[in-house]
């Protein structure tokens, strides 16, 4: 991958700035997306339009030159780390050889995210390093904006998603009713935990993982994030939220659909059809230009409409539709830009999910979730999933 990273070049020079420094570990997308290298334990690099650089031990030198795109892969060793160790312990000796790292490339002034670590910000300038934090975003804003090949990972971890949600879809329809209205696979009680493991399995079988997904019913289903656990039901919705990662590319999907074992309630028939048509409303609202917030209005009107609560138009509700209409998806599984109140203009390449849902313990929950990517003329749906209660 070959990103473009024009606009973080024009950022540094607009502020007078020779580099975009990190100091952390794989768990940072954005120095990943700068580098192309991640590590287990945190790494100094620093992004510069003439040349990025990457300063590691002995145990990550020889991974870090084959597979980064850095131009100058040093180690610790060739700027007397163990001395300065031994002199200044190891969280300053790691500043002290950054900052000579840095002269090395000519960055005299940084950028930083608001993440970098403090210690290492005030040792930097300590030695004489002009360390300035964006408050922009810079880089998260620059990879929101997917290359084709950006485009076509996330395209293909969600065909892993999609095989893992018929898996799940499979055991939750095809799943008989005990006398308690619980639904029994092989004879057993079928339980949340046991749909997320044949979802897990499924996604490894085509190279993804994750480390939670939602698999829940009932009441646990009326709290968008609960996970789920225990028996599921007959007759109550069943939300199934995968959002898997790809092991190769470190890249991202999302999806969502909502199942019922069952004849389901006029209500819940209700809430469904018009989280539907909530859905296609949002959808219809994504082309370049349009702002996140704008999509997400149209959800809330889909609701007003209908007169179900939103914390749109009262900030208290507890019940109905109560999170944003969805998030950029990439390395991160939640990224810039929002479709919530002040979110950013939709640009092609922005790669989004829309999601909307209702809520209510007495009722459950259900959502449905897509993902596009927002192209020239409208969007591209990269989901291939049927939208069905009850099949």
């Amino acid at each position: 991958m070959d990103p473009d990273f024009g606009r973080l070049d024009e950022y540094l020079d607009e502020r007078g700035l020779d580099g975009y420094a990190f100091h952390d570990d794989a768990s940072n997308s954005d120095l990943y997306y700068a580098t192309g290298f991640s590590a287990p334990d945190p790494f100094f690099a620093v992004y510069a339009p003439e040349a990025t650089g990457i300063l590691t031990g002995p145990l990550e030198y020889g991974r870090a030159k084959a597979e980064s795109r850095a131009d100058a892969v040093r180690r610790l060793s060739e700027y007397d780390f163990s001395a300065k160790r031994e002199e200044h312990g190891t969280e300053t000796a790691m500043a002290l050889t950054a900052a000579a790292f840095l002269a090395d490339l000519g960055c005299e002034s940084v950028a930083v995210q608001r993440t970098f670590p403090v210690g290492t910000a005030d040792d930097l300038r300590g030695e004489g390093v002009g360390v300035s934090v964006d408050d922009d975003g810079v880089v998260s804003d620059v990879r929101a904006t997917k290359t084709d090949e950006e485009v076509d990972n996330v395209r293909a971890a969600q065909r892993a998603n999609e095989a893992a949600m018929a898996r799940a879809e499979e055991l939750v329809r095809g799943a008989d009713v005990d006398d308690d209205g619980e639904l029994v696979h092989d004879g057993d009680v079928l339980t949340s935990e046991d749909v997320t493991r044949e979802i897990e399995i499924e996604l490894l079988r085509h190279g993804c993982s994750l480390d939670e997904t939602i698999v829940a019913c009932g009441r646990d289903a009326a709290d968008p994030h609960d996970r789920g656990s225990g028996p599921l039901l007959a007759d109550e919705f069943v939300i199934v939220d995968i959002f898997p990662r790809d092991k190769a590319t470190k890249y991202h999907s999302d999806m969502t659909r909502t199942f019922l074992n069952g004849t389901p309630s006029d209500t819940q028939r209700e809430w469904y059809d018009v989280t539907r048509e909530a859905m296609d409303a949002a959808l219809d609202a994504v082309e370049p230009g349009v702002s996140g917030e704008a999509v997400n209005q149209a959800v809330v009107d889909v609701y007003d409409d209908h007169g179900f609560p939103t914390i749109y138009t009262d900030p208290d509700a507890e019940t109905g539709f109560i999170h944003s209409t969805g998030h950029g998806v990439g390395l991160d599984v939640h990224e810039k830009p929002s479709l919530a109140p002040g979110g950013e203009q939709l640009r092609p390449g922005h790669v989004i999910t829309v999601e909307p849902g209702l809520y209510d313990p007495e009722v459950g929950g259900v959502r449905l979730e897509d993902i596009v990517v927002v192209t020239e003329d409208g969007y591209e749906n990269l989901t291939d999933y049927e939208i069905s209660l009850t099949g």
